[in-house]
């Protein structure tokens, strides 16, 4: 499960964050004319090559290496700077772009460790604030979720910061919450972040991005509640009906968030929502088709059973198609290409092959399967 969130919560999130001083090497604040420093395309594989750049240089050469996607020589250049340069100003650009580099090879104990040397939870800005941010990241890719919702919440609570910015760290908290196995508390912390969001006047001081986010993960709160019903016909067919209705309230809840994710526009989270939309009606079905009669039927009691069963599923799996197939036409619409688009592609083909076999199925003998 936290692998899978791991990718839904920070998608995106590195191909916004570029080598920010792409551009900027060679800058001389001291108003003396600009001295550019070019490299080629050369690798340094030794400490005494790195030795013999100055912090211009050094700087230079991890800027070009970010930029051509070099991120381990990019690594070296940076943290050669940081760690034998302290008075360079090139210094604190040169820790963060070294824990940019750390983060886009996975290193993530690497990256939390320069990310840490500038975070400022309480009052930094610029790469202070954002530095808390990346920092949270690595922290919920190691899985220390408590950590990156401590940090996020104390972002969250600041008023200096623009809303937009506010709103971006609740969101995040609150996932943190989820999986820092705290349901309850992400709810509220989500649902908070929804009210503020709808509270303000002008929604374009916040992107889309986190709002749909925020409905999201509440939709994914629910759908692990519908998860956690088990449909056991041991326990009689009174009981049984009791948990598939709750079973089907909560499916209800869970797409009520989801149809919210979607309805705030962004493609990310649209997609994603309707990917799971489809994938709870794909559950119930097969959670019905695999469950056994109550054992205090009778035979005859047991076929109406079945056939009652047949109806219902039948009706899952027309759901179940309708909203994969307007899943993947927005998609389509919006030129969304990810794993969700996939996965709804995937899973569209296989209940469409399932209404095909129940369709033959129920057909009278001789009457021919519709096209």
């Amino acid at each position: 499960m936290s692998a899978t969130w791991r990718k839904w919560v920070w998608v995106g999130v590195l191909g916004l964050v570029g080598c920010r001083t792409t551009g900027s090497a060679g800058r001389d604040t001291s108003g003396e004319p600009r001295r550019e420093v070019h490299f080629d395309a050369e690798r340094v594989t030794g400490n005494a090559e790195l030795a013999a750049l100055n912090d211009e240089e050094l700087f230079a050469a991890g800027t070009s290496a970010f930029a051509a996607k070099d991120f381990v020589q990019a690594t070296l250049y940076f943290e050669r700077l940081a760690d034998f340069h302290p008075q360079s100003p090139h210094r604190r650009e040169a820790i963060y772009q070294a824990g940019l580099a750390h983060e886009r090879l996975e290193q993530w104990e690497a990256a939390a460790r320069r990310f840490s040397e500038l975070a400022d939870a309480k009052q930094g800005t610029g790469d202070a604030l954002e530095s808390v941010f990346r920092l949270a990241e690595t922290h919920y890719h190691l899985e220390r979720y408590p950590e990156a919702a401590q940090l996020l919440a104390t972002v969250a609570g600041r008023e200096d910061l623009p809303v937009g910015k506010r709103l971006e760290a609740q969101v995040q908290q609150g996932v943190c919450e989820l999986e820092a196995g705290q349901p309850e508390k992400a709810e509220a912390t989500l649902r908070h972040a929804i009210s503020t969001y709808e509270g303000l006047a002008d929604k374009d001081e916040v992107q889309d991005y986190y709002p749909a986010q925020a409905h999201f993960f509440i939709g994914e709160i629910y759908r692990l509640r519908y998860a956690d019903v088990a449909l056991d016909p041991g326990k009689g067919a009174d009981a049984l009906a009791n948990d598939l209705n709750d079973k089907a309230e909560l499916l209800l809840s869970a797409q009520g968030h989801y149809l919210r994710a979607i309805r705030v526009g962004n493609g990310h989270w649209a997609t994603a929502a309707g990917t799971q939309i489809g994938s709870l009606y794909e559950d119930l079905y097969e959670k019905l088709v695999n469950s056994p009669a109550p054992k205090e039927l009778d035979e005859e009691q047991a076929e109406i059973y079945r056939e009652e069963l047949r109806q219902r599923v039948r009706v899952l799996l027309t759901k179940a198609i309708d909203v994969y197939e307007q899943t993947l036409e927005a998609a389509e619409r919006i030129g969304s290409h990810n794993t969700f688009v996939d996965k709804t592609r995937q899973s569209l083909e296989k209940m469409k092959a399932l209404l095909l076999q129940d369709t033959e199925n129920a057909a009278p003998a001789g009457t021919p399967p519709r096209s």
